[in-house]
């Protein structure tokens, strides 16, 4: 090569350069609404794309890359409803989860895999974003803040009612409602009741059936990696997809369902984010061993005396949603606790959250709903449904996190998997 190609070669690429970085620090404004560059998006592998998986496909600053599915009939719709463009499918996640070119894993199955699934995700280095219930059972929860926090991930778990959105019945954000508990106004402790008339549906309807019988397994379903963990069971169609929560080995009926959503808004408002109640206590039908049930009331205990009911027949018509030794607050923020707005704005209001996933991730900040709190809430409903299993009052230790002189119960935090699964 000459000195004079030379010169111009470097003269072309200096040129070339300055040209590309002109273009990369054009405000995105410029660019037009809603442009993202590139470099702005995370990538995003979904594992289960039913009707969840499917219904999270877009989200802002991500892009889906890679999807998973024990059914190809499932498989095939999810790609089509995302355009195609390329994406990778699998029939096993511990595929997906290898990929490098993924940075959040999505896990919208059934319960019983969450754990699993979110744990070995973290160890592959990914950040997840996981549907609630958290998990299927206190230890594997447990297992999942390990992994988490050993392999410093970003975990997001999507229940939202603690940072945004009118919250059921009370036709505001839970914001407000912090911002009134912290305050003292109503006094301390609190009972929180949680009923149809306080805005919140137990969907009584996830119950399973005691009669089943076998059927042949569909062409298009791995059924052996449907169950993964799960004691073998001859498939019937009630048993998955859509009807799988009325099931013991798979979820936890109506309380599993939103049992998450109804109660870690509480349990931020209440500020037990680091602790746990100290006993639950049950009235309920004897529950079938494979079917979930029905139940009519559950009561949680705190150490200093709050109270979480859980009115399953809407036994409580008049019932506030919290009351107070100083004052009550029903649906619609009303109180009777008189100019109330004009004594709230005296006070400060909460501490902002981190509410934005994609930011936390490229950020590294915990998110506002996250492995810690999030477990937290998610050993309420876990509490809730061993009182329900075994047909019996509990008494719970927030420290050590087991039951308390019940060797039954402490069986049900740490239950053996179908093997060669393990957490």
């Amino acid at each position: 090569m000459t000195n004079e190609s030379s010169s111009s070669r470097r003269k072309f690429l200096k040129s070339s350069a300055a040209a590309l970085a002109a273009f990369s620090i054009v405000p995105r404004h410029v660019l037009g609404k809603g442009y993202l560059a590139p470099s702005d998006q995370l990538t995003k592998g979904i594992i289960g794309v039913g009707s969840m998986g499917r219904g999270h496909i877009p989200y802002a600053g991500t892009r889906v890359v890679a999807m998973c599915d024990v059914d190809r009939n499932h498989l095939k719709q999810a790609v089509e409803l995302a355009g195609g463009n390329g994406i990778k499918t699998f029939g096993d996640y511990r595929e997906l989860i290898q990929l490098p070119e993924v940075d959040i894993v999505h896990i919208a199955t059934p319960p019983h895999w969450h754990g699993i699934m979110a744990a070995d995700a973290a160890r592959a280095g990914k950040d997840i974003w996981c549907e609630k219930p958290m998990t299927r059972t206190i230890g594997e929860g447990k297992r999942v803040k390990e992994a988490v926090k050993q392999h410093g991930r970003i975990f997001r778990l999507n229940t939202w009612f603690r940072f945004k959105d009118n919250f059921y019945g009370m036709n505001t954000t839970v914001e407000p409602i912090k911002k009134l508990v912290d305050s003292g106004l109503l006094g301390w402790p609190l009972k929180v009741t949680v009923s149809k008339h306080t805005g919140f549906d137990w969907k009584f309807y996830w119950v399973g059936k005691t009669n089943l019988e076998p059927q042949p397994v569909p062409a298009e379903l791995d059924y052996d990696m449907w169950l993964g963990p799960a004691p073998y069971k001859p498939y019937n169609a009630h048993r998955s997809h859509g009807t799988f929560r009325g099931y013991w080995d798979y979820d936890g009926g109506g309380l599993g369902d939103m049992g998450q959503h109804y109660l870690d808004p509480i349990q931020y408002f209440l500020g037990k984010d680091d602790t746990s109640p100290v006993s639950v206590e049950i009235d309920a039908p004897e529950q079938h061993p494979e079917a979930v049930g029905t139940w009519r009331r559950i009561e949680y205990t705190y150490a200093d005396g709050c109270k979480i009911i859980l009115d399953g027949e809407g036994r409580d018509v008049d019932a506030p949603y919290i009351e107070g030794p100083k004052g009550k607050l029903y649906p619609n923020f009303r109180s009777d606790i008189p100019d109330l707005a004009k004594k709230l704005a005296a006070f400060p209001d909460p501490v902002p959250q981190v509410t934005d996933f994609v930011e936390a991730c490229k950020d590294r900040k915990q998110f506002a709903l996250n492995e810690e709190n999030g477990f937290r809430s998610c050993t309420i409903v876990n509490m809730g449904l061993a009182a329900l299993k075994l047909g019996r009052s509990l008494k719970f230790d927030p420290v050590k996190q087991l039951f308390v002189d019940d060797e039954a119960a402490n069986r049900l935090i740490d239950q053996p998997m179908r093997a060669p699964w393990t957490i």
